[in-house]
């Protein structure tokens, strides 16, 4: 039987090793932009909390689509098959989303609470917009005041698990797509 197409346990190995290094790479380089992002936000005066994190959220989705992109050129002749470029993308996304989420944390606690207390302000404003604007959904005064309620009780870690929970949707809603169409 000639086994010459069969990959040996050798080149599996190598080959998941390089997924995995361009998935710390890219991800800890996507995660270590959002973090000094929300830094730079802080220290201008900016909320480093806010809706401007945005502006380095989207270079985790373009990341784990580098990721993915540079394992297929790596790796040709030979194709990187489903479960290694779909792989290569969520472990790039997951870790720049914990960098991200962490450095959220370490933000928060080093910002202190005035910097907590003005982002809970910006969002009840927010909120507070959105009840009077919408029309088509009508609140009664018990769920407006949860949702006020909700905006004060606001902690650090709902704020991470949000954080978190954005770039990995953002994340994988482009590399599950580049995935499919780098595998080859």
């Amino acid at each position: 039987m000639d086994t010459s197409f069969d990959p040996t346990p050798a080149q599996t190995n190598a080959t998941a090793g390089l997924a995995t290094r361009l998935g710390l790479r890219f991800g800890v380089g996507a995660g270590v932009a959002c973090a000094i992002w929300m830094v730079v936000l802080q220290l201008t005066g900016s909320n480093g909390f806010g809706p401007k994190q945005i502006m380095a959220q989207l270079l985790v989705p373009l990341a784990a689509v580098a990721s993915q992109w540079i394992l297929r050129r790596q790796l040709k002749p030979a194709k990187p098959g489903l479960g290694r470029s779909l792989g290569v993308g969520v472990f790039t996304v997951l870790v720049a989303a914990f960098i991200s989420a962490g450095s959220l944390v370490g933000l928060a606690y080093g910002a202190g609470e005035k910097a907590l207390a003005g982002h809970r302000a910006e969002v009840l404003e927010i909120v507070r917009a959105q009840q009077r604007e919408n029309s088509k959904v009508v609140l009664s005064a018990q769920q407006k005041q949860e949702q006020v309620q909700r905006v004060a009780d606001l902690s650090v870690g709902d704020m991470a698990i949000s954080n978190f929970t954005q770039l990995l949707l953002m994340g994988l809603a482009l590399a599950v797509p580049s995935g499919i169409f780098l595998r080859e």
